[in-house]
């Protein structure tokens, strides 16, 4: 990591001061630094060091949190710039809460750590049927599909969208991953999942994993 100037804007994020690190992103940017340079070294390092803490025990979800917050706000000051320069996101990712279950606060922490990861996010919310997953893989055509589920009685959504997906033919056009509460790996994998993460920090390593290993 040779983050020099950009060590400020990265301990900012990692320690969540919102604030502090969109002006050391808007200073960056007008040191001419380049965006996508900002995002690697700056966000993108921060949120994998966040990351990291929380696998270690260090960190817990409000520091995940507050740190998940600075980092989506200095991306929103960065996106014209990352526009103009034609910067290239690491991945697509369609993610949504199966439906029938109305919890997001899993769900949008895997969305920040996500987007910290460099992907390109499209949030359907929550109570998604399988259908409108269906329809999300075939107009947005991401590279991922990400279903969460923090009700037992709701998992049984996440194999409706798998086999929907089977039979519109569609299956192999995006990876599946899934998570939440009582969602197990063994779940996963009966269900034909791709992948399964416990935690929002590792759902983005998964989700690198898998783009990186698309062959």
């Amino acid at each position: 990591m040779s983050l020099t100037g950009l060590q400020p804007l990265y301990d900012a994020i990692l320690h969540g001061r919102l604030e502090a690190a969109r002006e050391e992103a808007q200073a960056a940017l007008q040191a001419g630094v380049a965006p996508d340079r900002i995002l690697r070294e700056g966000l993108i390092e921060a949120m994998t060091e966040t990351g990291r803490l929380f696998e270690a025990g260090e960190f817990y979800v409000p520091e995940m949190l507050v740190a998940a917050r600075a980092m989506k706000g200095c991306l929103a000051l960065l996106r014209p710039a990352l526009v103009a320069s034609d910067v290239q996101p690491a991945g697509r990712i369609v993610i949504g809460t199966v439906s029938g279950d109305l919890h997001d606060i899993g769900k949008n922490l895997v969305s920040m750590m996500l987007e910290g990861a460099g992907f390109e996010v499209l949030d359907l919310g929550v109570d998604v049927p399988p259908q409108r997953f269906l329809e999300a893989v075939q107009q947005d055509r991401p590279d991922i599909l990400a279903m969460s589920a923090l009700l037992t009685t709701t998992m049984a959504q996440m194999a409706k969208t798998v086999d929907a997906l089977a039979a519109a033919g569609i299956r192999g056009k995006a990876k599946v991953i899934v998570g939440g509460a009582p969602v197990t790996e063994g779940f996963a994998a009966k269900i034909g999942a791709d992948g399964y993460a416990p935690d929002a920090s590792r759902a983005a390593t998964l989700a690198k994993h898998l783009i990186t290993s698309r062959g």
